[in-house]
């Protein structure tokens, strides 16, 4: 059973702490926008997908509670205020990734449309809302699993290894997974993916400083699905690279957005990752489902990147090595320094990989690819032509 970084049911969510694992399961309780924006901006909730769906199930939440107790107001016109006021908040919260602000553009145009048709009450306008909400976790889900089986399938028909009929080893960057998502993950749903079929030799994770998404969830992840794994740091990439040459198959990452050309903007570290694949002639894959795709912003340099507390690179948490083996519930988590004082610090949490050094976009409705001319065509993916 994958690990869940959501737990909701209508009028009640919560959400796994993600500063505080692997070394101790917290779920955070979420009734309101105000603390699904907490969450989110706070870093206890991480991963495009799974930020967007804790956003907009936080409103859900919200105006549940309000219709329980007869608090909602009754004309549509205000409720319709409500709602679109408290999804430009959440939008705020984490303005890299994109996948928020298209679920929010999606929502408001269903409230929106709802309100024209009869003569609803804000109730109705609230009920749609929500439903529409659910609908989002259970299509996140499945979703993924596609991406996945796309994703491995890919690996094996276009690397050499793959084509060779062997088992290939697979390097992926930050946390991807069901902590990411609603379940499954996207960059590791594919090496989930590739573990079920039994086509995976070995995955690879990186550290991915300064946040540990690496270290702690994905690492987190591989053993308990007990999937053959080997953690590295960062600065170990090129050096992995050299020694198992084509051996390694690919690197598969996630995407917080991808905009119309392919530039990818994701965790920091990752177009380092992409330089690295081609030098060495190892396929470099994104994988990131449809929402992640920004049709509305055509390059990567308008791509808006968050810049995050100097702490986070001179500080790191955990628990103290005498506590380790302990009860969870019994475990003390410290923070410490780990940087020269007085010395300053740049904390950018995304950089861009230019399209060029991508080879596929994997989503949940197929792999797009370089055209003859060398350019994506990511409008194909929505019925495009």
């Amino acid at each position: 059973m994958s690990l869940q970084s959501i737990r909701y049911k209508r009028g009640m969510l919560q959400v796994l702490d993600q500063l505080q694992v692997p070394h101790v399961e917290r779920y955070i309780p979420v009734s309101t926008a105000k603390e699904g924006w907490h969450v989110i901006k706070e870093m206890h909730v991480r991963g495009a997908p799974a930020i967007a769906i804790v956003a907009v199930l936080s409103l859900s939440i919200e105006l549940t509670e309000l219709m329980d107790h007869e608090k909602l107001s009754a004309e549509a016109n205000e409720v319709e205020a409500f709602i679109l006021e408290k999804l430009d908040y959440l939008v705020t919260s984490r303005p890299t990734a994109v996948n928020l602000s298209d679920a929010a553009i999606k929502l408001k145009a269903l409230v929106q449309k709802r309100k024209q048709i009869g003569d609803p009450k804000g109730k109705d306008l609230a009920e749609a809302y929500v439903e529409a909400a659910e609908k989002m976790l259970i299509d996140d889900a499945m979703d993924n699993h596609r991406l996945g089986d796309f994703g491995a399938a890919w690996i094996m028909n276009n690397t050499l290894v793959g084509k060779d009929g062997k088992k290939v080893g697979v390097l992926t960057h930050c946390n991807t997974g069901s902590l990411a998502t609603a379940g499954y993950g996207t960059a590791l749903g594919v090496i989930r993916s590739l573990h079920a079929s039994d086509k995976l030799e070995h995955a690879y994770c990186t550290e991915t400083r300064p946040y540990n998404q690496g270290a702690r969830l994905t690492a987190f992840e591989l053993v308990h699905d007990k999937i053959p794994a080997t953690l590295i740091t960062d600065s170990m990439a090129a050096s992995l690279l050299a020694q198992k040459g084509t051996g390694l198959a690919a690197i598969v990452v996630g995407a917080d957005r991808v905009v119309a050309n392919g530039d990818t903007a994701n965790k920091i570290g990752t177009y380092q990752l992409a330089v690295l694949a081609k030098y060495h002639g190892v396929k470099f894959i994104v994988a990131a489902p449809r929402t992640t795709i920004d049709l509305r912003t055509k390059e990567g340099e308008d791509i808006i990147i968050e810049e995050r507390a100097k702490s986070e690179v001179t500080r790191i948490t955990g628990p103290r090595i005498s506590d380790l083996g302990r009860n969870e519930e019994n475990i003390t988590l410290e923070t410490v320094n780990i940087a020269a004082p007085g010395i300053d610090v740049w904390n950018p949490a995304f950089d861009v990989t230019p399209y060029d050094l991508i080879d596929a976009i994997v989503t949940e409705v197929g792999v797009a690819e370089k055209n003859a001319d060398g350019l994506f065509e990511l409008e194909k993916l929505f019925g495009f032509q």
